[in-house]
């Protein structure tokens, strides 16, 4: 407890904070007693230099004196006329809570002083009072609010500290997060630029998802990791050889088999990242089907992930509705009615339901939009599998 000055902030003054300079100030004490010898007794013993008494008559005035002024100590009689010293105790506390509170009382009434200090006194004095008895009384229970001030004072301290550190605890979670979303933008592109014929689809794909998921009432969690999860969906074909990946025609039936194998790829790629592991999942199963056709475990119905599901959706109608090499793009009316009357088969009907009760215009507004992001991918060309720079943009 020595120690807590240190970190104390500025506050109200203390007793402890009457040595100044290794000079003590003097404490303020309020006397309060119906007898005016009592009260004179009192200043006579806590006179000056270490002490500056002020003296009422009746609880009245004392509480008058506490509102004008500011006191270290009150030392009040028990048995007054009007408002007797238990009651001016709990009024007295309520208004100046670290002020000392001494009792007096007659050797009659012990059993009293002991219910005072039951209330929030500090100590009773028994009368006569004794000079050595008062003194050190009135020094301990000054010591005693001391220390009780300190640490209230420290405890604001800390709950302060505390304030400012997760400020800066939550600063630097929104810096980590931003260089999360750098690292998956920089992963989308790469995956874009690695199949340049579907350049923007990840990102179509991660905003059609988050849409339908938000209709569907979806946690601000559960979007983050369903929209990390279709952003990076291919990104296992990065592992798949340019020959297959790139080829213009029709796979083979190893071609097939090989190009499967990016699901496994991508979700051995990004397991092993703690904020990407609810997106693995949805990496490795976004090929499933809902009638149990897709791979690679040929998972059915609410066998497959919730996200997966959803992804399904939004993936089908992005493909539908982007041009490809072999054939030009459907109409968003189009798209829609096919997702429709793949449900039940290929799609979970209650996410084709959502899918359906939202606007043709904000998948218009979406697609459009992200197809004019897709600035940077135009801007480089794959030479012989090597990203490059295209020398046509170069100033």
């Amino acid at each position: 407890m020595a120690n807590l000055d240190q970190d104390l902030p500025q506050g109200g003054e203390s007793f402890v904070d009457k040595v100044v300079s290794g000079r003590r100030l003097v404490t303020r004490v309020l006397v309060v007693d119906d007898e005016p010898a009592a009260c004179k007794l009192l200043s006579i013993i806590l006179g000056p230099p270490d002490y500056d008494c002020a003296m009422a008559s009746n609880g009245e005035e004392a509480l008058v004196a506490l509102q004008r002024e500011r006191f270290d100590a009150v030392i009040s009689d028990l048995q007054m006329p009007g408002m007797n010293g238990m009651e001016l105790l709990a009024e007295a506390r309520r208004r100046q809570p670290h002020v000392a509170f001494l009792v007096t009382t007659g050797i009659d009434d012990v059993d009293v002083g002991v219910q005072a200090m039951r209330s929030g006194a500090d100590d009773y004095l028994v009368k006569p009072l004794l000079e050595s008895v008062v003194v050190a009384s009135l020094e301990r229970a000054l010591h005693e609010r001391q220390l009780e001030q300190q640490v209230e004072n420290y405890r604001q301290h800390l709950e302060e500290m505390v304030v400012a550190r997760t400020g800066q605890l939550q600063a630097a979670l929104r810096q980590i997060e931003c260089s999360y979303e750098d690292t998956l933008q920089a992963l989308g592109v790469a995956i874009d630029l690695r199949d340049s014929e579907t350049a923007g689809h990840s990102q179509r794909v991660c905003r059609y998802s988050f849409e339908i998921g938000q209709a569907m009432g979806w946690s601000d969690k559960q979007l983050g990791s369903l929209a990390r999860g279709a952003y990076l969906h291919d990104i296992g074909k990065l592992g798949i050889p340019d020959g297959i990946l790139l080829k213009p025609g029709p796979l083979t039936a190893d071609e097939r088999t090989i190009m499967q194998k990016h699901v496994q790829i991508g979700f051995e790629l990004v397991m092993g990242i703690p904020f990407l592991a609810d997106a693995a999942e949805i990496i490795l199963t976004h090929h499933e089907r809902y009638d149990g056709s897709g791979y690679p475990r040929g998972l059915k119905a609410k066998e497959i992930l919730p996200g997966t599901r959803i992804f399904a959706v939004a993936d089908s109608f992005d493909a539908i509705t982007s041009d490809r090499p072999y054939r030009r793009a459907s109409p968003l009316e189009a798209g829609r009615e096919t997702i429709r009357r793949e449900a039940e088969r290929l799609f979970d009907p209650q996410v084709v339901s959502v899918f359906l009760s939202i606007p043709v215009k904000t998948w218009s507004t979406i697609a459009r939009m992200q197809r004019q992001m897709v600035a940077l991918p135009s801007r480089l060309r794959q030479d012989n599998g090597i990203l490059r720079l295209d020398p046509s943009v170069i100033p």
